[in-house]
């Protein structure tokens, strides 16, 4: 966890100038204060992640600026400056709150050296408390890391939570959409009711109609009971529609009367069910481009995409990447029994380098693999079975397309840049190709469902963009 916030707590003007330069040189947001009254009102202003504090102050000392400060909800860390014949008095302080000290005088060095340290004490108590919070789904239940890019997201969502709206989430497989959709709802008024998810992609098509409405006792061959539906179950609470565009246009067209006027009739039932559910659903593919080929209703994609949210690929926040290597590790340790103590330079580089197509859930096998084959000690690069890459390289789980066209431009035009739809095109042949056209193993490579696999090779055989389909198996 990054500390960009400090505040300099210093009566000496020499001390205090030469700190600040210090601290700025490096490019830390630092504010100054000459009296621990100052630093309050600084305090009540703005948060701060580190506080820089002379153990002799004017209206008092640091034991009691830090009975001051564990009376708030939340403090910043801090490092106390001691001269010589006070350090028994900075060691009270440290055993009353404070993060370390540093005695007088010291080097510029010294002082980030101090500032490392905390940002690593910082890092290791939030994994700490992700490891701790109980709750545990595939990705864990919180969304973690420290970029800007997350700290935006979260902030969305807590400003979205708290109202009623339909909500989109978009983003790549692996993202962590249905993190962000279980936040919104733990955050939410309706956090108290249910909360249900249907799976989209992996209810035939036949029965989906009846998993989000219900049916009645005989409306089908095997409908020996009445059952309620999704919706019904949801009532009063929150229902996640995952990967929604994988749904047919008889179901939109269904599902779209629900978002109007909240009601609905079971299959094989006439009586109309009113419900008050609160919708929120999420693709990994581009509604409006699916709207455009006239796949997905507009209706409906204005229906569900009152909020919008898009969750980025973990490439766009690499930054984040040290955090959840930590978190992961740590979790599948324990899942495992494993002793492991940590994860080395060399490996955090190669986890730095590579890619992640397949976004933070990638991430997260990699390093279940890497601590199950590491046994005890560090994890090595050699145990995450992964080499260095750059932006726009295959993944060693992804087959690649050789050729300028691979890369989304076209090698007889240079610079002219293919469209998303026709990447998508070539990626999806390819690894079809890759698994010899067995269409089950390219869409679980592919992380897509068969359905959809089916669905978009029916597509591009209409439009004449898949010469050798009777090659591919059925």
């Amino acid at each position: 966890m990054p500390i960009e916030k400090i505040i300099v707590l210093e009566d000496d003007v020499v001390v205090r100038k030469s700190l600040e330069q210090t601290l700025r040189y490096r490019r830390y947001d630092v504010a100054s204060a000459t009296t621990i009254a100052e630093a309050h009102e600084l305090l009540a202003k703005d948060n701060f992640d580190l506080m820089i504090v002379d153990v002799r102050l004017p209206d008092g000392d640091g034991t009691e600026l830090l009975k001051q400060l564990a009376k708030r909800p939340s403090r910043p860390l801090i490092v106390m400056i001691t001269a010589h014949g006070t350090t028994k008095l900075a060691v009270e302080c440290m055993e009353n709150g404070a993060f370390t000290y540093l005695e007088k005088p010291f080097s510029p060095e010294e002082l980030v050296a101090k500032i490392k340290k905390a940002e690593e004490h910082l890092r290791l108590v939030r994994v700490n408390q992700l490891l701790s919070s109980g709750e545990d789904s595939e990705m864990g239940t919180e969304i973690l890391g420290q970029s800007r890019d997350i700290e935006e997201l979260r902030a969305l969502i807590r400003k979205v939570a708290r109202t009623q709206a339909t909500v989109l989430i978009q983003g790549e497989s692996g993202t962590g959409k249905e993190l962000v959709a279980r936040a919104l709802y733990r955050q939410s008024p309706r956090a108290h009711a249910p909360f249900i998810k249907v799976n989209c992609a992996a209810i035939p098509e036949n029965l989906i109609e009846s998993e989000f409405f219900g049916h009645e006792k005989g409306a089908f061959t095997g409908a020996v009971t009445k059952r309620e539906g999704r919706f019904e179950l949801a009532h009063g609470g929150t229902i996640l529609l995952d990967e929604i565009s994988e749904i047919s246009p008889q179901l939109q067209a269904k599902l779209l009367r629900v978002l109007q006027e909240r009601e609905f009739e079971r299959v094989g039932g006439n009586r109309t069910i009113q419900v008050d559910v609160r919708v929120i659903a999420t693709t990994n593919r581009r509604l409006e481009e699916s709207v455009a080929r006239k796949e997905f209703r507009q209706d409906l994609y204005f229906r569900l995409n009152v909020v919008p949210i898009y969750v980025k690929p973990l490439r766009a926040h690499k930054e984040d990447i040290p955090l959840l290597a930590e978190h992961f590790c740590q979790r599948f340790a324990r899942k495992h029994g494993v002793e492991v103590h940590g994860i080395s330079s060399a490996c955090m580089d190669v986890l730095m380098a590579h890619d992640w197509p397949g976004n933070v859930r990638e991430l997260q096998n990699v390093i279940e693999r890497a601590v199950i084959l590491c046994n005890g000690g560090v994890l090595e690069p050699a145990h995450l079975g992964l080499v260095p890459s750059s932006v726009g390289a295959p993944s060693p789980t992804t087959p690649s397309v050789a050729g300028p066209a691979a890369a989304g431009t076209s090698a007889s035009e240079p610079g002219k840049f293919d469209t998303l739809a026709e990447m998508e095109r070539r990626h999806i042949l390819a690894a079809l190709e890759y698994c010899k056209g067995n269409r089950t193993h390219a869409a679980r490579l592919l992380d897509i469902s068969i359905r959809t696999l089916r669905n978009k090779l029916n597509q591009y055989q209409r439009e004449g963009l898949l010469p050798t389909l009777e090659k591919l198996n059925r």
